[in-house]
């Protein structure tokens, strides 16, 4: 099983992020994050980030830039997180999209996310994608 999970951040017109809340089951249940997933054994990062957010989302992105990436621990084994930006079809809100893994999804202020019960992966590549977003 690969090591690698992935991160999509998408942003709106209006700079916000699209962060998601996860379902209450599994050890991260009922915590907010940027959506994403694992890597399959062998798939390419960009193509597992197509992938996630086909199977999670019910939408087709593209694959931006990488941001960023951090290591963490997730049941005693080292993990490594990689940052992309993705960029999505439409916002969500008129056309919902279709959550299989999510309750609901919000675009924030990136202020925001220190407020918010987010998952510990995530907020270890934070600050990079604050750091990213102002370069916009």
């Amino acid at each position: 099983m690969s090591n690698v999970s992935i991160a999509c951040i998408a942003f709106n017109q209006e700079g916000k992020v699209l962060i998601a809340h996860r379902n209450p089951t599994g050890q991260m249940g009922n915590r907010w994050e940027f959506p994403g997933g694992k890597v399959e054994d062998g798939e390419e990062e960009t193509v597992g980030i197509v992938r996630e957010f086909q199977e999670e989302f019910g939408v087709e992105v593209k694959v931006g830039e990488y941001i960023a990436d951090a290591e963490f621990e997730h049941n005693g084994k080292k993990r490594l997180l990689h940052a992309y930006r993705i960029y999505v079809p439409h916002d969500g809100m008129t056309e919902r999209y279709v959550l299989t893994e999510h309750t609901e999804y919000r675009w924030v202020d990136l202020a925001e996310i220190g407020g918010l019960d987010f998952v510990d992966s995530d907020l270890l590549i934070y600050p990079a994608v604050k750091k990213y977003a102002e370069s916009l």
